[in-house]
């Protein structure tokens, strides 16, 4: 308890003032008179300030507080190579008994993971949260056990007492190797070249013995392609992507024995594979009310380069005129069939029967077209069911469906199929507000065994048949009325849509596989899809950077489609397999900024800690002493640290009680004026 003397004025200081002024002149007046009792008079008066001052007793109980140390503990990726967790362990435990053993002392454990959104590791921001927390008078000091490796200097909050340092690492044999990617664009044009840049780096103690390294290129998983590359030089570094959509690209050099960490060894860029131009030849067997939609509809979009050629004689006219001299121009046969045919991401014969003017020679250019990665597609008529049909022909190898020559002239209304609802092409195709219209013309087909029906005419017949020969594609609609639905035809339908899915189809895109693994990524999430037309499905395996394995499930979502989102536990590249289709996705940045800099270093922390009067003490040559300072006094010597003794305390309990009852000066006052009075008077 502690014990102090206070005043309780009774009155405000300038009225006790003025009547001690008072008092005062009367004293003085009754001296210069030569009155005898003057002193008894003075006395009178400073009982009767006194009483006014009215002083108390305060009597103050106090309970001690314990001073606070904060151990900031970094365990952040960079902390998580070598032998560093080992080092922060030891460091940790040191801490804690020698706080232990201090009087009036306690301990606060911080620890300090990866920030999210690859900010790296944001030491001083946890701190300074942590100092939010706590009362700032009790605050001893802080004790850091990091390796150095802070993004948030500039967050370094205003210490109330020694910030000390603890490092880790080994600054004479550490040293790591580790791939930038200086320059990547987010997108590509399919096929045309894109120059990246990428350097190899070594930083710390690195071997010196060869000037060359190995990097290995892979896009999407697949095999890799191996380059000797020098070290410590920009690489330019020329890629075409091989497909539209998503294209992830992995750059990777091998560990070297001796390095920090191979997780900075390899790099993920995604890259958008977009097409320049789509280039469509569409070949009109003759005209028709139909002709002009397939034009006006690829037309319509600015992307497409099309060229079209309309067979204009009609084939019941015999008038000798040679097949040759029958267009307006020539038709450059050869140069398309033979010379340039493979430029051309997608063929459409519309309504075509054979007349010669494409000898068989060059149907068979079209047919290994197909079959060595091209697109075709087949929007027959009724010359499908006819002898001059192109079934007919060798492009008939490869048409999913052989026509039965029977040609229907009826309304119906095209149907989606069990298998087209969870094909990519048509599913949700058919919307219930909108109604599709009536088509009037139907070429009975019998479709190949392994190909896919998407729609159906009368009775359930094959409408659209699609099917997959060597590494192409090939398409079949069996009739010349799909225009009906642009016309608007008892309300149309979607032949726009229809179309464009279709010939994404055919060229391949990532989006309309109907038997495809795919992983999106949002911030650390991935969502995994898997497409597949069979059910159900097989659980995916995810292989995370670090190589450990998760089992994941899929659930279904719609029609054909299944999905799971996962957070993922670090950034870096996945591996996606469920036994018959890999896919990889690469979570966070190109290079993790955790894993830009992965040597330990004094030189970001160091001055914060000098400029709070703490120090920096690797841990590896020795751990030091820690021992309570005066407040103002040194906080490190040789081989100990200091924390500062705040002798705080907290006020439990507090009473004010009169040093003399007021009355009592009253009366002692009364006392000495009266006997100033006696005094006077008898003499």
């Amino acid at each position: 308890p502690m014990t102090n003397i206070l005043l309780d004025p009774l009155l405000s200081l300038p009225m006790i003032i003025a009547i001690a002024l008072v008092s005062t002149l009367i004293v003085v007046l009754a001296l210069w008179r030569g009155l005898v009792g003057w002193w008894l008079r003075a006395l009178a008066a400073m009982c009767l300030i006194a009483a006014l001052l009215n002083p108390a007793v305060q009597s103050e109980v106090r309970q001690d507080l314990t001073n606070i140390v904060i151990a900031l503990v970094d365990q952040t990726a960079s902390q998580r190579i070598s032998d560093r967790p080992q080092q922060t362990e030891a460091a940790l435990a040191h801490i804690r008994r020698e706080v232990a053993s201090l009087p009036n002392t306690e301990l606060r454990e911080v620890i300090v993971t990866d920030a999210p959104d690859d900010q790296g590791t944001q030491v001083m921001s946890q701190l300074a949260a942590t100092l939010g927390d706590e009362p700032l008078g009790r605050i001893a000091g802080v004790v850091a056990i990091t390796d150095g490796q802070l993004h948030d200097s500039v967050a370094a909050p205003n210490l109330p007492a020694p910030m000390h340092v603890l490092l880790t690492g080994q600054p004479e044999t550490d040293w790591d190797r580790r791939l930038i990617v200086t320059n990547a664009p987010s997108f590509a044009i399919i096929g045309e070249p894109v120059t990246l840049t990428l350097m190899i780096e070594d930083q710390g103690v690195a071997p010196t013995d060869d000037p060359l390294v190995s990097l290995q290129i892979a896009i999407d998983g697949e095999t890799p392609l191996n380059f000797e590359v020098p070290i410590g030089q920009p690489i330019e570094l020329p890629i075409a992507l091989p497909h539209g959509g998503l294209n992830v690209l992995e750059f990777s050099t091998p560990a070297s024995p001796g390095e920090l960490t191979d997780r900075n060894n390899a790099a993920v860029i995604q890259m958008n594979g977009v097409r320049d131009r789509l280039r469509v030849l569409l070949v009109s067997g003759e005209p028709h009310a139909g002709e002009r939609t397939w034009r006006n509809l690829l037309k319509s979009d600015s992307a497409v380069d099309l060229v079209h050629f309309t067979i204009l004689r009609p084939p019941e006219k015999h008038d000798g005129v040679p097949v040759d001299e029958l267009s307006l121009i020539a038709f450059p046969t050869r140069e398309l069939f033979l010379e340039k045919l493979f430029d051309f991401d997608l063929i459409i014969f519309d309504r075509y029967r054979r007349r010669g003017l494409l000898p068989n020679i060059y149907l068979e250019n079209v047919r290994d077209y197909v079959s060595n990665g091209g697109a075709v597609l087949v929007s027959s008529g009724p010359e499908f069911a006819s002898a001059d049909s192109i079934y007919r022909s060798p492009l008939g190898e490869v048409i999913p469906a052989a026509p039965t020559a029977e040609v229907r002239e009826q309304a119906y209304l095209p149907q989606i199929t069990d298998l087209g609802r969870k094909h990519p092409v048509t599913e949700n195709l058919d919307d219930a507000d909108a109604p599709w219209g009536r088509w009037l013309r139907y070429i009975d087909v019998i479709p190949s065994p392994d190909a896919e029906v998407l729609m159906s005419g009368p009775d359930d017949r094959p409408l659209l048949v699609l099917n997959r020969e060597g590494d192409g594609r090939i398409a079949l609609i069996a009739s010349d009325h799909s225009w009906l639905w642009d016309r608007g035809y008892e309300g149309g339908g979607p032949q726009q849509e229809l179309l464009r899915r279709l010939a994404h189809w055919l060229m391949k895109e990532p989006e309309l596989e109907e038997t495809a693994l795919w992983a999106q990524v949002d911030g650390e999430t991935l969502t995994i899809i898997r497409r597949s037309l069979d059910e159900p499905v097989t659980d995916v395996i995810v292989t995370a950077p670090n190589g450990e394995t998760f089992n994941l499930t899929l659930e279904p979502t719609s029609l054909g489609r299944f999905e799971t989102r996962w957070d993922a536990p670090q950034l870096g590249l996945y591996r996606i397999s469920d036994g018959t289709f890999e896919t990889v996705a690469g979570v966070g940045p190109a290079a993790p900024r955790e894993y830009e800099d992965t040597l330990s270093t004094v030189a970001l922390i160091g001055p914060i800690a000098a400029a709070t009067g703490g120090t920096v003490t690797r841990v590896i040559d020795g751990l030091p002493d820690i021992r309570l300072s005066r407040a103002g006094g040194v906080t490190a010597g040789n081989g100990w640290i200091g924390l500062v003794d705040r002798q705080a305390y907290q006020t439990t309990d507090l009473r004010v009680v009169g040093l003399v009852p007021a009355w009592l000066f009253l009366l002692i006052a009364a006392g000495l004026m009266v006997g100033a009075w006696l005094r006077e008077g008898r003499r």
